[in-house]
Parts: structure tokens; sequence; C-alpha cells
């Protein structure tokens, strides 16, 4: 029988413990904490005979399985499993190897920024389309409670980590959408890095990349038939921009001499550069699948985006404020920052190892001015004071609840008419916040007071 230890008490963990007690399997789940929520999952558990070690990061002896859902290899419970010879995976490959006979096709995809997007927008698409999709991975279900269900076709989001720990994923088609640094403190290295995303194309039925993002290219460029997508004019065997129409010239009768309109730049909410990108991948995974040129566009309008990505929270004296909070990495901030011509920057966080100065380099013409909060705030103020030297910064140098009215405040006094105040933090919010929805949420509280008291002084 297999003994399986399960790393962590959380929603993938536990659904792991659960899939493999279902099987017969000798579960033993190891967590540290023990507060209420990892009580509750473990008394669950113990009825389907579920062991819980709490307050341990031992491997159980005679273990011959780990299960990690994303621990980094140097992880003290990886390391000794690695040492000791025990395989280790993933969630998301121990799901590949349990799928039923005839399980649902995987449409699966990664990079560094748009993954949510575009794996909701895919879903979208093939639920506009007639299938029983769902969105699962790093969003949504954990993928080995959906790979028991009867889906017509999944959208699986991964993730560097989740693709680090799978060998044997053969997805029906797969997407990068771009590659930029970030985790490299998880994973080591850039190379590392990268190498773990172009994991999703080992065994993929159909390689789809960004060609106009160079990594990404790099990555498929092994892979004869990869299709690209691009924001250009596409060549045969590519999706791109046609004026304002979202074109194929991959999946037709004949890619040289046709091509199809799926969608228009209208059809794509919010319209910006990387969201367009977005839009390209999700219809590409798409069409690998079979889908007609007529659902993607009625997916694409159909779809709406999740929270604290550019959404706009209000004008307030002729000025947008904008929450994309999301972007805790310099390369979600730079796809942000080209967005909108005019920008008081608010950014700053944990930059978990990652450089700022080619993102700085790059928006100091857009740059008005810039707010800086968070741990890492001082090596974003050098990388202006290199590249942006008569942009005006201001340092918020408190941590406490309030911070983010006094961000807001000083991002309004350095907004002129027509100017966005962009919340794009370049870094992790886990300095200040529990998550970045919550340092969005603080954004928008701060935001809509500042347009309370400009009311009430009218």
């Amino acid at each position: 029988m297999t003994f399986t230890c399960v790393a962590g008490l959380g929603v993938s963990g536990t659904a792991v413990a659960r899939a493999l007690a279902g099987r017969g399997e000798r579960v033993v789940v190891v967590e540290a904490a023990e507060g209420e929520r990892q009580l509750a999952a473990a008394a669950e558990l113990a009825g389907l005979g579920v062991e819980t070690r709490f307050g341990t990061m031992a491997l159980p002896e005679g273990a011959t399985r780990l299960v990690t859902t994303g621990w980094a290899p140097h992880h003290p419970l990886v390391a000794a499993a690695l040492e000791a010879g025990v395989e280790v995976v993933g969630e998301v490959e121990l799901a590949w190897r349990l799928r039923p006979a005839q399980a649902a096709p995987w449409l699966a995809l990664t990079g560094t920024n748009g993954k949510t997007t575009a794996v909701r927008m895919l879903t979208s698409i093939l639920l506009a389309a007639g299938h029983k999709a769902l969105a699962v991975g790093n969003v949504g279900l954990p993928v080995v409670r959906a790979v028991a269900e009867p889906y017509d076709v999944l959208a699986v989001e991964l993730s560097s980590f989740q693709l680090h720990w799978s060998a044997t994923l053969a997805p029906h088609a797969a997407a990068v959408l771009n590659v930029a640094p970030d985790h490299l403190d998880w994973h080591g290295s850039m190379e590392a890095y990268a190498a773990a995303k172009g994991r999703v194309f080992e065994r993929a039925g159909t390689v789809i990349y960004n060609a106009d993002d160079p990594e990404a290219a790099r990555l498929a460029a092994p892979y004869p038939g990869a299709v690209g997508f691009t924001l250009r004019v596409p060549k045969p065997g590519q999706l791109g921009v046609v004026e304002d129409l979202l074109v194929d010239r991959a999946f037709v009768a004949d890619p040289v001499e046709a091509a199809e309109e799926l969608a228009t730049l209208g059809d794509i909410r919010p319209l910006a550069p990387h969201n367009v990108a977005n839009a390209l991948a999700a219809a590409a995974l798409a069409r690998a699948f079979g889908v007609p040129g007529e659902a993607v566009a009625r997916g694409l309008r159909d779809f709406v985006p999740d929270p604290h990505r550019l959404a706009l929270v209000e004008r307030v004296g002729d000025v947008d404020y904008v929450d994309d909070s999301k972007a805790t990495n310099p390369h979600a901030a730079a796809a942000a920052l080209a967005s909108y011509p005019s920008v008081v920057w608010v950014a700053g966080g944990q930059l978990k190892g990652a450089d700022v100065d080619d993102l700085v380099r790059r928006a100091a013409p857009r740059l008005r001015g810039a707010v800086l909060l968070g741990a890492d705030r001082a090596q974003i103020a050098e990388a202006l004071a290199r590249h942006a030297p008569n942009v005006p910064v201001v340092d918020i140098a408190d941590r406490d609840t309030g911070a983010m009215e006094k961000v807001v405040i000083a991002a309004a006094g350095l907004a002129s008419p027509g100017d966005t105040v962009l919340l794009s933090p370049s870094a992790a919010s886990l300095d200040m916040y529990p998550g970045y929805p919550a340092r969005g949420e603080a954004f928008a509280r701060a935001v809509r007071g500042l347009k309370e008291r400009a009311e009430g002084a009218v």
C-alpha cells in the first residue's frame, strides 16, 4: 500500500488527503499550525482514517510519497524527502495521475502575469460554446477534486511551483503567456524559474506561446508547429490583431491563404494591451479544442474581470483612481503603467528579489509622480532617482491601517486633471496586508473617502 505524507492542511492539502483516503491509501498530514481551521479540517479527515500530526515538519517514517501543494525544494520537509529518496509530487501532478477513464481533457496555461484573467476568459469562451467547463488549479477548485467530476474540459491555471513538481502532465493544449523574473527566492534563479514554466509544453498536444515575449518564444522554439499569438498582424500559424479585430490564422483550413475573425477589441474588458494578449491566448486554447469562432466573441463579452485588476475605483476632480493591486511583480506593473499616458504611481511592498530598474526606465516618460510604501520602497525610490530624477516622490513610512489614506492623499496632491492615480505596486503585499485583495480594498476605501471629502467641500 502507498503511504503518502501530505504537506499542510490548506485547501489543496485537505483535498489531496480526502482523495487518497477515498482510495484506501494510508495518509498522514503534517501541519505546523494548530489553529481553529486546521483543527476542524483534521477532525473531518480523521473520520476518513487520515492522521494529522501537528507542530511538526518531520517526514513520517515509512512514507513512500510526499505530496506538496507548492512548497520549495529547500523546505526542510521536502529536502528530507528528496534526500531519503521519497518521491515528491505536487497536487496537480497527483490529480493528473488520479484521472478516471474518459477524463476531461486539460487546457493548461501558465505565465508570470495574466494567468487568472486568461483562464477565466478561456472558461467563459468554453461555456459560450456549450461545454461543461471549469477553471481549476491555481484558481478555483483544487484539480484533485475537479478530475473526479464529469466535466467536458478543464481550464487549468498552473503556477511555476505547481509545474516544478509535475512530471507527467499531458494537456490537450498548453500556453505560456509571458515569462519575467518572479519568485526567484523560491526557484533560486531566473533559469530555473523559466524552466519550470516551460514544463507545461513537454507533453502538450498543441503548444501555444506569446510571440511578442522573447522568453515564451524561446521555450516554444523546440516544438514544431507551435502556435503563436501576437498583438501585431498575425503570420500563418498565429493569432493576432488586424485593426480592431482578433484574427485566427492558425486553426483554419489554410493558414497561408485564410483567416477567421474571432472578436473585436471592443469585446475585451478592460481594454489594455496585456489584456488583449490574454484574450488571444484564451482564444487559441479554445480553438485548439475545436471551439467555433463565434463562441470566442460571445465568451469574451460575457467575461467579468476579477477585482483588483485595472479596476477603476472612482474619478475625483478629473483624476481616475485605478486599483491594480494584483500587480505583485515588475512585469505586471509594467503592463499596467503602459496602459495610461500620465500616471501618479502608487508602488511598493515585498519585491521578492526582483529588480525594478527596467520597469522604472520604461515607465519614466509616463510618470507625473510616485508615492511609495512598504518594505522595499527604498529600492523603488533608488530606481526612480536613477531613471526619473525629475519625478516627485513621496515616501510613506507608516505601516498601520491608516497608511493607505496617507498614500491616497499624497497621490491626489501630485495629480493633475487627466492623470491616473494607479495602484500597481510591483510587489507582494504581505509586509502590510493579508494579501493583495486587502491592499486593493484599503486603496478603494481611501479613494472613496477622498471623494466624499471633495464633494463635501463643494
